[in-house]
């Protein structure tokens, strides 16, 4: 990829939440400008770290995140606001505000990041309810709404102030079929339209290869088995790959956490 073409840059990054035991060990990606791309990889590889890196929650222990030439830096706060200014995150279970309407939670980053008048912010939170089908249920409670709702509801928050950069974490999770495709043509058309970069962290493998222009395979330890284009991931020979593309029980990723021999455990001499 020319590095031109690169929205976002993880420079051979290292990262763990104490030093025993890191989740990304020395990794570099780059996320092409405009495009959707999909990080799959079983639980506890790093994918909701990664975009917590990006978003600046946490910083590297070594190596550099870069947003659009920028290095995300958390001990600049004006610059890291300013970043953040220009991402929207839609949190795996949406991550709403209860006591609000849906009207509400959509129009709160546009009160807290913006002095628009209110009859401004009337018009774009309406929108942005219409661009997700859910115009109509402005006026509703979120306990009066169904979960792929609520998910619908927490995209239109997430995209109130036109980020260039979206970051979904697990969009299908507790999902129904229908609601599962609408929400992926929902990332899939926004994305188009509004030009935005999109990054995706989900298991779900159909959808996911459905929607991305590039996809990134992770494995346990942060490790990167695989990327390309939905075609070439599905199309690969390696091992690792196929089995996770596939939902393959037998293959190099093991069912089993490494224990000691089962006879050790019990007290049982082994033979």
């Amino acid at each position: 990829m020319n590095p031109s073409d690169a929205f976002i840059e993880i420079d051979h990054v290292t990262f763990g939440y104490d030093s025993a035991r890191p989740i990304l060990s020395d990794i570099s990606l780059s996320f092409p400008r405009g495009k959707v791309t999909a990080i799959l990889g079983s639980s506890g590889c790093g994918k909701t770290t990664l975009m917590r890196l990006i978003a600046g929650v946490h910083s590297a222990d070594a190596g550099r995140v870069v947003f659009d030439g920028e290095v995300v830096d958390i001990r600049d706060r004006a610059r890291l606001f300013r970043l953040r200014r220009r991402l929207g995150m839609l949190f795996q279970f949406g991550a709403l505000f209860t006591d609000l309407t849906v009207f509400e939670n959509v129009a709160f980053p546009l009160r807290e990041h913006t002095d628009l008048p209110e009859a401004l912010i009337r018009d774009i939170v309406l929108m942005k309810l219409n661009a997700v089908g859910l115009r109509g249920a402005a006026p509703l409670r979120i306990s009066e709404v169904s979960g792929g709702m609520a998910r619908r509801i927490a995209l239109a928050r997430a995209i109130a102030l036109d980020p260039e950069l979206i970051m979904y974490d697990e969009p299908f999770a507790g999902l129904d079929l229908i609601s599962m495709g609408v929400a992926a043509k929902l990332i899939r058309t926004l994305n188009d339209v509004t030009g935005a970069t999109s990054l995706v962290v989900s298991h779900d493998v159909p959808e996911c290869m459905s929607i991305s222009d590039h996809v990134v395979l992770m494995a346990a330890g942060g490790r990167i088995v695989a990327q390309g284009t939905p075609a070439e991931l599905m199309s690969s020979s390696d091992p690792e790959t196929r089995q996770f593309t596939r939902g393959e029980p037998d293959g190099p990723v093991k069912f089993h956490y490494p224990a000691p021999d089962i006879g050790a455990d019990f007290g049982v001499a082994a033979r």
